[in-house]
């Protein structure tokens, strides 16, 4: 199989890694904006480094993966459909939701193949918490806690281009509260905090976020975020039923630490970033991608998936900025 990548900054460098030693995989082609840069990842990788884009879509790739940067998404989906093309995206499709649903029918006209990189659906926490809500251990699920505290900010100037944080951060938190309970959210209430550093509010974005999601059998949801959680990136889910409750990411490396006499130690060596913490995600996802490909599975996240999880950050911007509960009813783009 011949993959052409697009983009070869961390996350595309971590993916055309993955990629370049998958068996499946016979060719890379690799791509930048940086020249430089794409050459010198094709150097380590033993790769080929392609002049530009439309190389891509000339030397004759079997799939294109997308980690460029997020405003060329969107442009991008829709070149790899009209050429039939599969396409791994990284979230999200486009910072808006016009430009969201107008790549979508794109990918739906052309009857493609659009994949999108919500790693954590391939996390093994998370899909053992699936597992068991699916079971019905937990009998009827009643609250849901999820969290996203990065350890520290992105570069000032990401945050104009990121969408906010609702849109870049919990939007995984809005996929999974779906995908591990099964349920769509129906209302939302969202407020944020940009007391941290200045730059948050130059670039009219939160550092700090909450918001309760209501889903459409009465489960009740929080979802919080933080840009500035000094003791490391600590990402987790609490699910409470009438009968048991579980967590995802509490772990020796968790960095949260106890008051209680007898409770545990603070971890040694706690999470710091994304990559690392879900590294074997990345990889899972990408060997699903290579499936999908060759016809063996079928799509795991389609663009359809990561639509709702974005007209759920849609509602929570919306939320914010009104001060009252949204209705997910009043966000264009639902599947009904």
């Amino acid at each position: 199989m011949r993959i052409g990548l697009i983009g070869t900054g961390r996350i595309g460098t971590f993916h055309a890694t993955t990629l370049n030693r998958h068996r499946e995989v016979g060719s890379l082609i690799v791509t930048d904006a940086d020249t430089v840069r794409a050459q010198s990842l094709a150097d380590r990788l033993g790769a080929t480094a392609a002049p530009g884009v439309d190389e891509i879509f000339t030397w004759g790739v079997d799939a294109v993966v997308i980690t460029a940067a997020t405003s060329a998404h969107a442009e991008l989906i829709g070149r790899a459909a009209r050429s039939g093309l599969p396409v791994f995206c990284e979230k999200p499709i486009a910072l808006d939701l016009p430009g969201t649903l107008a790549a979508l029918a794109e990918v739906d006209a052309a009857g493609t193949v659009l994949q999108l990189g919500f790693q954590r659906r391939f996390d093994a926490g998370y899909t053992a918490a699936r597992e068991v809500v699916r079971s019905g251990r937990l009998g009827r699920l009643h609250t849901v806690r999820a969290m996203t505290s990065d350890q520290s900010p992105p570069p000032a100037a990401y945050l104009p281009l990121s969408g906010g944080l609702y849109r870049d951060c919990l939007i995984h938190d809005f996929d999974m509260v779906r995908w591990v309970t099964g349920r769509e959210v129906v209302e939302v209430y969202a407020t944020g905090s940009d007391a941290g550093p200045a730059m948050f509010r130059e670039a009219r974005d939160i550092d700090t976020a909450a918001a309760v999601l209501t889903l459409d059998d009465g489960t009740l949801a929080t979802a919080t975020a933080t840009r500035l959680n000094g003791a490391g990136y600590d990402v987790r889910m609490e699910l409470a039923g009438e009968l048991d409750q579980i967590t995802v990411g509490l772990d020796d490396r968790t960095p949260i630490a106890s008051t209680e006499p007898a409770g545990p130690p603070a971890a040694n060596k706690p999470w710091m970033g994304f990559l690392e913490r879900f590294g074997a995600a990345y990889e899972t996802e990408l060997a699903a991608f290579v499936d999908v490909v060759r016809g063996e599975r079928t799509n795991p996240c389609d663009g359809h998936e990561a639509l709702q999880a974005l007209r759920i950050a849609e509602a929570c911007e919306l939320s914010r900025h009104e001060r009252r509960p949204v209705r997910l009813a009043e966000i264009p783009g639902d599947r009904d």
